[in-house]
C-alpha cells in the first residue's frame, strides 16, 4: 500500500535526505551523456543537504516535502515551496528505481497539488531536464505544460532546461 506523509520530524528529514542523494547520483549519472558533469549537476542542482537543513526549509505550511513509502519502506519524494507571492514550485521529484511503476509518482504529485491548493498560490511550476522523461510525463499528465524560463541557469545545463507550469486548481 502506498501513503504519502509531509515530512515532520527527524526521521522522516533523514529519510528524505537519503531520497535526494539518490536523486542526486542518478540526476549525475543521467546528465553525462548530454554534456554536463557530474560534479555541476551536483553543485548546481543537489547541494548536499542534512535532514535538519531540509527540516529548516520545508516544515512550515507554504513549504512542505512529502515522503511516500510502500509498506514501511520509503519510495520518494516531492517537495514544494513558494516562488513569489503567486506561484509555488515543486521540486526533487524522485522515485527509487527499485519502486517505479508502482503509482507512486502520481500519488506523490496528487498529494503535493491538492496540498498547494489549499494555499493562495494561483500557479505551480516546475524547472527539470529533458532526459527526466518519466517525471516529465507525470508532470504532463497532471496537466503541467511549457512555459517560459522563470529563472536563469548556468550556461553549462541550460541545453537540458525544461521549465513547465500550470495553473492551481483549487478543491
Amino acid at each position: 500500500m502506498i501513503s504519502v506523509s509531509p515530512a515532520r520530524g527527524a526521521e522522516d528529514f533523514n529519510v528524505l535526505a537519503g531520497l535526494y542523494r539518490k536523486l542526486a547520483e542518478w540526476d549525475a549519472e543521467a546528465a553525462l551523456p548530454h554534456g554536463v558533469s557530474a560534479e555541476d549537476v551536483k553543485t548546481i542542482f543537489h547541494p548536499e543537504t542534512s535532514g535538519e537543513e531540509l527540516a529548516a526549509k520545508f516544515n512550515t505550511p507554504e513549504a512542505v516535502a512529502f515522503v511516500a513509502r510502500l509498506g514501511s519502506l520509503p519510495a520518494g519524494c516531492l517537495a514544494f515551496d513558494p516562488f513569489d507571492d503567486n506561484a509555488t514550485e515543486l521540486h526533487k521529484f524522485f522515485v527509487d528505481a527499485s519502486f517505479r511503476g508502482r503509482g507512486i509518482g502520481r500519488a506523490l504529485m496528487g498529494t503535493a497539488l491538492a496540498e498547494i491548493a489549499k494555499g493562495r498560490s494561483r500557479t505551480a511550476l516546475i524547472h527539470t531536464t529533458f532526459y527526466m522523461k518519466s517525471a516529465i510525463a507525470v508532470y504532463e499528465a497532471f496537466g503541467f505544460r511549457p512555459c517560459p524560463p522563470f529563472r536563469e541557469t548556468p550556461e553549462q545545463v541550460r541545453h537540458t532546461d525544461v521549465f513547465m507550469s500550470r495553473a492551481v486548481q483549487r478543491a
